[in-house]
């Protein structure tokens, strides 16, 4: 079955439905080099594979996804960023490209690569004590993963400017408000609310959702093929920057820190 090769994206069949879960449980779901990988298998896997008519996907446990593993880029190799900008680039064109609508689930934190998921889903919902932000800059990098391609069009240029350059993180009311996601819920009925939505579409005709959704994803599409390769290389080019070293530095001291006076 092509699910077995995956170790840190679950899978859950709801009749037509499919459920898909980061599953890493330490640390929030944070992306460290294996999760990143299953995450570029994903969206094609399902396309070629799955018979399922909809996506819900959603994080296991108390996050949606805590953005990349600290520990994961604090020691990460030039062979290994290579592979990282090609993986992410497949990711975000695969998603696109994905006959079936996709439905988020925001259950805790979306950061990062994991608002940018969490973002090019087809339709949002957000549990209310979720929050979500782009964090790229606070890390010395460039928000390239696809990020300064949907936030504009989701908030406008002007909103999508303040926090991508900043990483402010946002509220889930707060995100309703500004358009970033489509409905916020109650956490404990935020999956039935997605899957809710998931069936519906599941229930229509398949044609005439498909037909629209590529019509429309056509226009992301463009926007992609615009921003997607020179954000990518400005980010890979951060990487490798004084300032993204340090302040890797900084938080991994910082949460040396934490733990040595819990200890």
């Amino acid at each position: 079955m092509w699910q077995s090769k995956y170790q840190l994206i679950e899978f859950e069949a709801r009749g037509a439905v499919l459920i898909v879960r980061f599953a890493r449980g330490e640390g929030l779901n944070a992306i460290n080099a294996r999760m990143h990988t299953e995450m570029s298998w994903l969206f094609r896997d399902i396309a070629e594979h799955s018979d399922c008519s909809a996506v819900v996907l959603t994080g296991k446990g108390k996050a949606f996804s805590a953005g990349g593993d600290i520990d994961w880029f604090s020691n990460i190799s030039p062979a290994e960023v290579d592979q990282l900008f090609v993986e992410a680039r497949r990711l975000i064109v695969d998603m696109l490209e994905l006959p079936q609508p996709i439905i988020s689930a925001i259950n805790g934190p979306a950061v990062g690569l994991g608002a940018t998921l969490a973002l090019f889903c087809d339709i949002s919902y957000m549990g209310k004590s979720a929050v979500i932000a782009d964090t790229h800059v606070l890390a010395g990098i460039a928000a390239g993963d696809g990020g300064a391609a949907i936030w504009p069009w989701l908030i406008g240029m002007h909103r999508a400017k303040e926090f991508l350059l900043t990483g402010r993180k946002i509220t889930a009311g707060d995100a309703e408000r500004l358009g970033l996601v489509n409905h916020v819920v109650d956490d404990d009925a935020l999956l039935e609310a997605a899957l809710g939505m998931a069936q519906e579409l599941a229930g229509g005709s398949q044609m005439a959702i498909r037909a629209t959704k590529t019509s429309l994803n056509k226009i992301l599409r463009d926007t992609v093929n615009l921003n997607l390769d020179t954000s990518l290389a400005l980010e890979k080019a951060c990487f490798y920057s004084a300032d993204h070293k340090d302040r890797l530095t900084a938080f991994l001291t910082k949460r040396h820190a934490r733990q040595s006076s819990h200890s």
